[in-house]
């Protein structure tokens, strides 16, 4: 017989989001490693907040939905509070039920203004990298630096020059300016939309844009992201390279060997490397000499395991841009910039760990 159509629908519903999502979804294992690596910071968070007046929402919450954003590409805050009115997923990960209010785009303003202002998203990057130690996913000996340009959010219109003198009419009646024949450089223009932002282009033949560096220390092992830096794109990828390292050393992580590819083959740098006792596995330029990287280091075994696995790293910049949001910043300035890297490469580790660590998960 042929089912019919109740346009009336229940007045009361007796489920939870919990029963809606299957045992098998991958999100499951992910929303266990981010409940504990919160439950780690709990503390810092408590620093966020007053001890008086109303409530806020929990600032768990909050991270764990730029969380959802970054794993779901989702393009805005405004959007990701509309896909939570119906979204029962997203609604079990933050620990909703289907009565509860759903978020504001404002409160997630809100929480980037303190998060900015302190240092809670590196915190929560670093316990989530915590946590792969603690299943020992992570080598501690082998790893690799690389670094990329992020396409910072204003438009190559808004380069103007800094001593404010107006660009050339166009002349023709419509308003555009006309640039022809006016040399633009960093030296002479800034951003009015993101004045920290810098021109850059990737190579020879490539367009020059506004942008920032982003930069990447992995771990060879299972190419799990340790750190992850947010630079001027003007800035040399081999200095960048060393605020790394020196972090990672304050988090006792010292490591054997650092692979990169030729734009790091510098003298100064291979010098620094072999100050600290890491071994330079660092792609040669032919016909440079460098002192410290010869060939008895690029015959050994370890050098050429250590160039293979140096692509890895690129695997990391694919999803950081494909998927987390990370091709084009939505945020202004260096230091909202940062926090959101921060969230997106805690989102991917999250999953790497989910998946290299089985299924399952210790509560």
């Amino acid at each position: 017989m042929r089912g019919q159509l109740d346009p009336q629908s229940s007045t009361f519903h007796y489920f939870s989001p919990e029963s809606r999502v299957p045992a098998d979804h991958p999100l499951r294992r992910v929303k266990k490693l981010a409940d504990r690596a919160l439950s780690a910071i709990s503390a810092d968070l408590n620093g966020l907040y007053s001890n008086i007046g109303r409530p806020s929402i929990a600032p768990e919450r909050l991270l764990k939905g730029q969380l959802l954003i970054a794993l779901y590409s989702i393009r805005s805050d405004r959007q990701f509070c509309e896909q939570l009115d119906y979204n029962i997923l997203f609604r079990w990960f933050l620990d909703m039920n289907l009565e509860s209010t759903s978020l504001d785009q404002s409160n997630f303003s809100r929480l980037r203004e303190r998060l900015v202002q302190t240092d809670i998203a590196r915190r929560f990057f670093d316990e989530v990298v915590s946590l792969a130690r603690r299943e020992k996913l992570l080598s501690s000996d082998h790893f690799t630096v690389d670094g990329t340009l992020i396409d910072a959010w204003a438009s190559f219109k808004s380069f103007k020059r800094k001593d404010g003198e107006p660009p050339k009419d166009g002349g023709d009646g419509t308003g555009m300016v006309d640039f022809k024949g006016e040399k633009r450089s960093n030296a002479t223009h800034q951003s009015t939309t993101d004045p920290e932002s810098r021109l850059m282009r990737k190579g020879n033949g490539q367009p020059a844009k506004l942008s920032y560096g982003g930069h990447v220390l992995m771990e060879n092992r299972n190419g799990l992201c340790v750190d992850i830096l947010i630079t001027e794109s003007t800035q040399a990828e081999h200095r960048a390279a060393r605020q790394l390292l020196t972090r990672a050393r304050r988090r006792r992580i010292h490591p054997k060997t650092l692979g990169a590819d030729k734009g790091y083959h510098v003298k100064e740098f291979v010098s620094h490397l072999r100050e600290h006792r890491v071994r330079p596995h660092i792609a040669r330029i032919a016909n440079r000499t460098t002192p410290g990287l010869d060939g008895r280091t690029t015959r050994t075994e370890g050098y050429q395991i250590s160039q293979r696995k140096r692509k890895r790293v690129e695997e990391i910049f694919g999803w950081l841009k494909t998927v987390g949001g990370m091709r084009k910043t939505r945020f202004i300035g260096q230091e909202k910039t940062q926090m959101a890297a921060f969230i997106s490469g805690a989102a991917y580790n999250l999953l790497r760990i989910a998946k290299l660590s089985g299924s399952e998960v210790k509560a």
